[in-house]
């Protein structure tokens, strides 16, 4: 053997070695590749009914906000219906109202005044009988 048979033995031997320490990273990396390709078919098969539950229940909320915009839609009427009897009250009853209560204040300070009027005087007290 030559010089040059025994640097190409060695140069294939060291390339042997290189391929052999290469390939174990290389196998390991496509093993987490199908761990990785297996989790996400897994995660995708777990989302399918989750979204499925989940248009389910936006249908349900849906109905429920229909329900809840006649109920709002019922609470305004009844509020304008209200403001409508309180503004037809006032405007029917509230003057004769006032008017009454006015000649009723009226009443009762004439009739004070006709009390004062009419009282005998005051008796005086002891202190300013005194002094």
């Amino acid at each position: 053997m030559s010089v040059g048979q025994i640097a190409a033995i060695i140069a294939a031997g060291a390339f042997v070695i290189l391929v052999v320490l290469l390939a174990i990273p290389l196998i390991k990396l496509g093993r987490t590749l199908d761990e990785a390709t297996i989790a996400i078919r897994k995660t995708h098969e777990g989302t399918e009914p989750l979204l499925s539950d989940a248009g389910v229940t936006l249908t349900t909320v849906n109905t429920q906000l229909e329900r809840v915009d006649g109920v709002t839609a019922s609470a305004q009427a009844v509020a304008a219906n209200t403001k409508a009897l309180s503004t037809l009250f006032t405007a029917t009853l509230g003057g004769p109202l006032v008017k009454a209560a006015a000649l009723s204040y009226g009443l009762r300070k004439a009739q004070q005044a006709r009390r004062l009027k009419n009282a005998p005087p005051p008796k005086k007290s002891k202190r300013s009988a005194r002094a």
